[in-house]
């Protein structure tokens, strides 16, 4: 479903360095790296928010990089995306946030049809009664199901979630996680997450970016039994180690 050939992004300096990964469709697939390794970069140029200068991402057979903004705007309806800071609008009730993607890639649904599949969203992510509340009146765990419930309200083949549980207690954290793989479905699902106790238990596959590369790409328990000192270092929390 996604696959990534020797992607470069500079900035000051590179933070992609020929970058390649595959993700299987169908696949929950987990990225893990130290801060500033290049994820949420990777992210927003899967989406093409973030044009590298060099290399191929190719979704569902579609080379991005060669698409116009144009084509990438049609292009997005693909994905359900929710950010590190979910990017609620504040200015909107939750409603009206979960509604958005619809009213703008959808045009052709009616009102009623958009009102009945954000009353589902809410239901699923338990915040039923939540709807005409504003962002403010929300806490942490609350905007961040909020976030899950926009990014699967246009039941998106892909999704992806940047730190989708940053700054939660552990508990409320592995509901996030639970949650998200509920509504998995059928979607490619792209997961960035510092919490790896919790990511771990959702995850089909995990790629670990050191340097602005991919240094390990195999499954959860592979990751998790992996002999290279940087993947053990940081799967396991050691403090010890070359990180």
């Amino acid at each position: 479903m996604i696959e990534i050939r020797g992607v470069w992004k500079t900035f000051n300096q590179p933070v992609l360095r020929g970058l390649d990964l595959t993700i299987p469709a169908g696949c929950l697939y987990g990225l893990i790296g130290p801060g500033a390794s290049g994820k949420s970069v990777l992210i927003k140029s899967i989406v093409g928010l973030m044009r590298p200068e060099r290399g191929q991402i190719i979704v569902d057979g579609q080379d991005i990089l060669q698409l116009s903004e144009l084509e990438l705007q049609s292009f997005r309806t693909r994905f359900g995306i929710a950010f590190q800071n979910n990017a609620l609008f504040d200015h909107l009730t939750v409603n009206e946030n979960i509604a958005f993607p619809l009213r703008r890639l959808y045009k052709n649904m009616t009102e009623q049809q958009v009102m009945q599949r954000v009353a589902d969203r809410l239901n699923v992510v338990s915040l039923s009664t939540f709807g005409d509340r504003m962002p403010a009146n929300l806490s942490g765990g609350q905007k961040k199901r909020v976030g899950v419930a926009r990014a699967t309200v246009a039941n998106a083949p892909i999704l992806l979630y940047d730190e989708p549980a940053a700054g939660l207690d552990p508990v409320t954290s592995q509901k996030i996680f639970d949650l998200l793989k509920q509504e998995k479905g059928d979607a490619t699902v792209l997961m960035v997450s510092s919490d790896l106790d919790r990511l771990l238990t959702v995850t089909d596959r995990v790629g670990m970016i050191y340097q602005g590369r991919m240094i390990f790409d195999g499954t959860t328990k592979e990751a998790q039994e992996s002999t290279d000192p940087y993947v053990k270092q940081f799967v396991h929390g050691l403090v010890e180690g070359p990180l």
